[in-house]
Parts: C-alpha cells; sequence; structure tokens
C-alpha cells in the first residue's frame, strides 16, 4: 500500500480518538525518524518524551531480543530475573525503597492514588479521604487520573468523576494551604508541569509543598512521567530541587518504546498502604518489560545521558531564546533541560504542521506552546538543524 491506503485504511478501522497528521513512519536511527516514503525528520518529539536513547541503539535492541528468545511473560505469580534487576537499578537512581511496574503512567498514577488513599485508610481506621492536585495538571486518562487532571475540557463529559478532588494554583503555595482539612491524604503535583504548558516548580513552592506535607502527614505525589528519566539533567527533575516525594509515578522513557510505567513509594508509605490482595496487574513487570527498563538503566550509564543532557540543554535554551528575540509572534521560553516550551501567537498546530514539510517533527502543549522533548541523545549540530528548519516553518505560517 502507499502512503494515502495506509491513512484510509487507519481512518476506517481505527477509532477516532487522534487527529493524526498524514504521515506514516517507518523506521527510526539515531534521531531521526523515515516514513513509508523514505523521507527524514529529525524528530523533537521522541514520541512524547519516550524515546530518549533515539532510534536503533544495539544495546537496547539486543537485550530486548534476547529476552524474546527466552520469555515473555509469566504473571507476577512467580518471580522472573528481568524485573529483579530493573528494579533495583530504577530503586537505586531514585534513592526510593519500593516500587510497582504497571503498563503505563495513568496506570502509575491510579496504583499512586490507590497507595495514598490506602495509607490514609491504615493511619485513620477510615475511608473518605480528599486528594489536592493542581489547576492546568495533566496525569491520565483512566477515570481516577482524569479526576486528578486540572483540565475541565477532559473532564466534562465522564463526570461523575472520583470524589473528593480539589485544585489548587500550580506554584501558588498559599492556594495549596487554604486546601487543606484534617481529610487531605495527599497532594499531586507534576514537578515539571507538561500538558499544561512546560511550567517547572518554582524552588519555593515544591520546597513548601513539602514541608506542608511533613507538617500534616500528607504524602507528596510527584508525577515524573515526562519529565523524568533524565530529560531535566538529572535521572528525576525532584533531585534537581533536593525535594523527595513519598511517592513518585513514571513512564515514558522508563521503557523507551516499550510500553511500561512504575509508581515508587518510600518505606514508610510502603509498609503502611497496598499490600496482597489490594493492587495487581496481568501483565505489569513481566519479564519483556524488565528487561527493557534494565538495559534502558544500563544506556543510560554507559552513554552518560545525564552528563550530556547537562551539556546540550544550555545549547537548546541559548537558541530558543534567540529565536524569541528575534520574532514578535515567539513570547517566551521556558522549561528545564530538554523539556522546553516556547509560546507562540501563531496557531501551533499549523506550526507542527508546516515544519513536518520542512522535515521536522515537534508537537505541542495546551493552545499556544511549541514543545521541544528531544531524544536525550541529539547534538548541538541537531539543535542548530531544528532551528533552521523550525524558522521556516514559523515563517511560512506568519505568511
Amino acid at each position: 500500500m502507499n502512503k494515502q491506503e495506509y491513512i484510509d485504511t487507519a481512518e476506517q478501522e481505527l477509532l477516532h480518538t487522534y487527529n493524526r497528521f498524514s504521515l506514516v513512519l517507518d523506521h527510526g536511527e539515531g534521531v531521526y525518524l523515515y516514513d513509508t516514503d523514505k523521507k527524514a525528520y529529525l524528530d523533537f518529539a521522541a514520541g512524547i518524551a519516550v524515546c530518549a536513547l533515539g532510534y536503533s541503539n544495539e544495546a537496547y535492541k539486543n537485550a530486548l531480543k534476547d529476552q524474546v528468545d527466552k520469555l515473555l511473560h509469566t504473571s507476577n505469580l512467580y518471580y522472573n530475573v528481568p524485573t529483579i534487576e530493573a528494579a533495583k537499578k530504577a530503586l537505586k537512581a531514585s534513592g526510593m525503597d519500593r516500587i510497582f511496574f504497571t503498563n503505563s503512567g495513568t496506570e502509575a498514577i491510579e496504583g499512586a492514588i490507590k497507595a495514598a488513599k490506602k495509607y490514609a485508610y491504615t493511619r485513620d481506621g477510615h475511608a473518605g479521604h480528599e486528594i489536592i492536585a493542581m489547576k492546568h495538571s495533566f496525569h491520565g486518562r483512566s477515570i481516577g487520573a482524569l479526576s486528578v487532571t486540572g483540565n475541565a475540557h477532559y473532564q466534562e463529559p465522564f463526570a461523575p468523576l472520583m470524589p473528593g478532588v480539589k485544585f489548587a494554583e500550580y506554584n501558588n503555595l498559599e492556594s495549596v494551604k487554604e486546601l487543606v482539612t484534617d481529610k487531605t491524604c495527599a497532594v499531586i503535583m507534576e514537578t515539571v508541569q507538561g500538558e499544561g504548558g512546560i511550567y517547572p516548580a518554582d524552588p519555593a513552592f515544591i520546597e513548601g509543598v513539602r514541608r506542608l506535607c511533613d507538617e500534616k502527614d500528607i504524602l507528596l505525589i510527584l508525577d515524573e512521567i515526562q519529565c523524568g528519566m533524565g530529560r531535566t539533567g538529572e535521572m528525576f527533575a525532584w533531585q534537581n530541587y533536593g525535594v523527595k516525594p513519598d511517592i513518585m509515578t513514571c513512564a515514558k522513557a522508563l521503557g523507551c518504546g516499550v510500553p511500561v510505567g512504575a509508581f515508587f513509594l518510600t518505606q514508610r508509605v510502603a509498609d503502611k498502604s497496598l499490600a496482597p490482595g489490594d493492587h495487581g496487574t496481568t501483565y505489569g513487570g513481566n519479564p519483556f518489560v524488565g528487561a527493557a527498563v534494565s538495559a534502558v538503566f544500563d544506556q543510560f550509564k554507559a552513554c552518560d545521558l545525564l552528563g550530556h543532557v547537562k551539556e546540550v540543554a544550555p545549547y537548546l535554551e541559548q537558541k530558543l531564546d534567540e529565536l524569541v528575540e528575534k520574532y514578535d509572534f515567539l513570547v517566551t521560553r521556558r522549561g528545564k533541560g530538554l523539556m522546553q516550551g516556547v509560546v507562540c501567537k501563531l496557531p501551533v498546530g499549523k506550526v507542527a504542521a508546516a515544519a513536518l514539510e520542512q522535515g521536522l517533527i515537534v508537537i505541542t502543549a495546551g493552545a499556544d506552546v511549541l514543545r521541544f522533548v528531544p531524544p536525550l541523545v541529539i547534538e548541538k549540530q541537531h539543535v542548530d538543524e531544528m532551528i533552521e528548519k523550525l524558522e521556516k516553518a514559523l515563517l511560512s505560517v506568519q505568511e
């Protein structure tokens, strides 16, 4: 089939929950993707912050191939070696104490919510606890995750959602304090808001929320699904602040393309929350995804990806700042590490489409932000190429 035939077939057969670009991707190499017409695209989206290693990393591919030849799945009724190894590496990198592997970021959020509620139930001897979440946040599409997502547009068709959720203003500590009651069991927030427009937490805010949680025995849940796994220059974004969560969620680049997520707990929370029978998953943490996660942590170390991000990210920031200074239709840049956003007065959807014409993949965040979440292996030359292609796309839309 040619490209249009693939697209037509997809539109007939797949549930229409995405307005996709007219692009059928075939394979990847390094930081480039190639479509079925063999056209190359410089990738500054990484599958929405997933493909941290880029494409066709040999060691990662070989680890998956080797595991396919051995064992794909056993269920959680038994132990398996790859997942035990993956857990050990993930806990060492995070400084957390316990981990539960899920199939996705949304499921990691579900597990975090359940752990927080069970902790409070164990402590107080009753249910009926509340959670404080943030406006303009995004935590996933399931009913539980949607309940703590601060966007009415996503929520309205699916009401009533999970009760007992209140929304504070991100980076406004007083707005959090005003919502705390004796029913509050957790505060959940992204360390860097992603879909809401690329907003990093202010140090005073995240430090203040941590102190508040400590004073009230409230659990701090940090969502690191998009901003974690090296994207900000530390393995997890909260490590930039020195503020440790009680529960943390992770996914996306945790598997670098293999569907896997996780929630992490401190031992204090683990001891008083989920016990046998409280939570489970058929596929979560099977040998195949365990091998993927283990290989990802090995490659982060072998390639010194954290050091590389710290070297390349300032250059990306500089070049984006220069672009913002150059054009009145670009308002400001914000972000952390290789998770950057530029506020744009032009229709950002049209800019992303125009970028594809130039052989560049960028995505959006919110209604007016161009989002840059490339593979962590990009070099400065790729930043230069991106700026050149993006500038052409912006000017074509401006016309």
